[in-house]
């Protein structure tokens, strides 16, 4: 069973910085891929960043060199750090998992980030 809890959220100014944390199951941790979507109220879910098994990553342009995503293998734990954070940037942050080429995707419960003056 895959499960994923993830943590960091929470209230920035604009131009300050947060990491979020995302703890899966270590039985699927090393072969899967990993990432992060987010959904702005009234917005469709859009991918942000995501990190393969062999650490290749892939960003949306829009967080392109200000958001680094990370995994710790050891920790079971993949981490985006956001800097340099936009009001637009607010959002629901998923975290999720698939095993690549299945298109199947398994989501953690979210976390919000909110960035305003």
């Amino acid at each position: 069973q895959v499960q994923l809890v993830e943590s960091g959220g929470g209230l920035v100014q604009p131009g300050g910085s947060l990491r979020l944390s995302c703890a899966a199951s270590a039985s699927i941790f090393s072969s899967y891929r990993m990432g992060w979507y987010r959904q702005a109220p009234g917005k469709q879910r859009e991918l942000v960043a995501y990190i393969t098994s062999g650490g290749s990553t892939n960003y949306a342009d829009t967080v392109k060199g200000r958001f680094t995503i990370s995994r710790d293998n050891a920790k079971n734990t993949v981490y985006l750090q956001m800097n340099s954070l936009k009001p637009e940037d607010t959002a629901v942050y998923y975290c999720y998992t698939r095993k690549v080429p299945d298109p199947a995707h398994y989501w953690g419960q979210g976390t919000q980030v909110t960035v305003s003056s």
